[in-house]
């Protein structure tokens, strides 16, 4: 009956004695992000049926940005982005979502006496209840906030947090909650939308090795370099943006197999001051010790083994009014095949 993607939502509406009724499975609810799509996104407060959608845009290094293939950072740790936030909307907007609302579901085929009874309520909150006619009178006076939630995290518990009423807020007042929308909470919500570039590192000998041979592995600096994402938010007033960066610091090498030694012993390959890491095989270094590189101990056999090579990135952010700060590391890696063949001496 509703669409699946962006609309099935848990509503709270409010009682007429201040309690808080859930109802599940309704095509209402605060709304999510726009997707980025590797541009710039275009949600202009525009209806998802009856979902206003968040007003955060993204632009940068997001999905589906050119550069070949990309993924998504992983915080170090157990921090995670906000999944759900507040925004502001204008009087015109909200009366717009709320009589939206109001209508599709008095006019859907089979709908539920409970939403009826509640999606009206709910409306009579803000249309000649405690507030009158939406605040429109006062439109240039302040703004409603309204919770949204991260469209990909809205099964997830924390998405539940706002479950606070849509509020009036006077322009210059702070919202009187958590999770209103700040610089801060761009610049984690960025963080979320980073892609990076995959990490595949050059090798000596490429592809297939010997057993005991050393490996020298490295990085091109002109291949490993800061991604950034910006996110903004223009409404009600409240023009406000952050943009979060991730720079490379380290390489981390698996030999994916335990007989395999690495160089360093720690397998983490710092950053070189030309922003390189590691370096490349040469004449004149067969006698020499990789600062960057694997050696392995035993063949393959016929298969081969999963070098994984992970990049840990330093990530900060500055935004509006010269706010900014540190966010915690990211790491991103990917596997890349290698042959070691059971040959004990090799002539360079």
């Amino acid at each position: 009956m509703h669409s699946l993607r962006g609309r099935r939502r848990w509503l709270a509406l409010g009682a007429a004695a201040g309690a808080l009724t859930l109802v599940p499975g309704t095509a209402y609810g605060w709304g999510t992000p726009g997707k980025s799509n590797g541009q710039k996104a275009t949600t202009s407060g525009s209806r998802e049926g009856t979902s206003i959608v968040s007003k955060v845009t993204y632009s940068g290094s997001t999905a589906g940005a050119k550069g070949g293939d990309r993924g998504n950072v992983a915080p170090v740790g157990d921090w995670s982005p906000p999944a759900c936030w507040y925004e502001p909307r204008s009087a015109e907007d909200f009366a717009k979502y709320v009589e939206g609302m109001y209508s599709e579901t008095m006019n859907t085929p089979g709908q539920h006496s409970y939403a009826k009874t509640a999606v009206g309520m709910f409306r009579g909150e803000y249309k000649d209840g405690t507030y009158k006619n939406y605040n429109l009178d006062k439109k240039d006076a302040g703004n409603w906030w309204v919770a949204v939630v991260d469209e990909d995290r809205w099964m997830e518990p924390e998405a539940q947090a706002c479950n606070k009423q849509p509020f009036w807020v006077v322009n210059g007042d702070t919202p009187p909650v958590d999770n209103a929308v700040t610089p801060q909470i761009l610049a984690d919500l960025a963080y979320s939308r980073i892609q990076l570039p995959t990490t595949e590192v050059s090798l000596a000998p490429e592809a297939t090795t010997k057993v005991n041979l050393p490996t020298w592995a490295w990085l091109d600096r002109a291949k490993f370099k800061d991604v950034s994402v910006t996110a903004s938010l223009d409404v009600g007033g409240l023009n406000i943006q952050a943009t979060t960066t991730a720079r490379p610091v380290s390489l981390k090498l698996d030999p994916g197999t335990s007989d395999a030694e690495a160089y360093p012993p720690s397998g983490e390959c710092t950053l070189n001051g030309d922003h390189s890491i590691g370096e490349p095989y040469g004449r004149g270094k067969a006698n020499q010790t990789p600062p960057c590189g694997i050696k392995y101990l035993r063949s393959s056999g016929g298969g081969t083994y999963k070098l994984k090579a992970t990049i840990t990135w330093q990530i900060n952010w500055i935004g509006t009014g010269g706010a900014g700060g540190n966010l915690p590391d990211g790491t991103f890696g990917n596997e890349q095949a290698v042959t070691v063949q059971e040959i004990q001496a090799i002539n360079r």
